[in-house]
């Protein structure tokens, strides 16, 4: 019997203290002391990793570590499946209409969907680049979609904003860095 309750009491006890750590980690969010699309990233400060990827079938350009040399630029990753990636769309068209270099990665899309997404809501992509295999976002650092980093001219990637722009978060981090950053 006592073996039963020591199987018993120990997932319960891991159990109890990871939701203990996960309410402590929301009431932080809730509280606005920890904000969950400011996720940290080992790349921070970092040159963006080396690639090479073809346009979208059908589109010309495509996109490369190259590219991303010499300017402050946004690189967003998306897809056309993506909700958010939709609902951020109109302000990354209003970045691109301001002038901000915005690049972008389209992951796993078929092509003929991700022509027309950007027929439907629009192209602020300078160039894009297709990841079919989802290779070049993970060597990123990417796990959610959308994701957008912020590069400086040397090609350093300078902030990773995970999930949809939203407005608060052009006006409070990304137009204030970019700004910073001489973009």
């Amino acid at each position: 019997m006592t073996a039963i309750r020591a199987s018993t009491a120990v997932p319960v006890a891991v159990f109890a203290l990871l939701a203990a750590v996960f309410g402590f980690y929301l009431h932080q969010i809730g509280t606005g002391e920890k904000d969950a699309a400011q996720v940290p990233s080992a790349l921070i400060g970092k040159p963006v990793p080396e690639f090479d990827l073809p346009p979208i079938e059908g589109m010309e350009g495509g996109l490369k570590t190259a590219d991303l040399q010499g300017e402050v630029a946004m690189v967003n990753v998306f897809a056309s499946w993506c909700p958010p990636c939709q609902q951020e769309h109109p302000l990354l068209m209003r970045l691109a209409r301001a002038g901000v270099p915005v690049y972008g990665i389209n992951i796993k899309d078929r092509p003929k969907n991700a022509r027309a997404f950007l027929r439907r809501l629009g192209n602020p992509y300078r160039r894009i680049g297709a990841d079919m295999s989802g290779r070049v976002s993970i060597d990123w650092g990417v796990y959610g979609y959308p994701e957008t980093f912020i590069l400086d001219r040397e090609g350093r990637i300078r902030y990773k904003h995970v999930g949809p722009i939203l407005a608060h978060d052009l006006e409070s981090r990304i137009l204030p860095l970019l700004e910073e950053l001489g973009g």
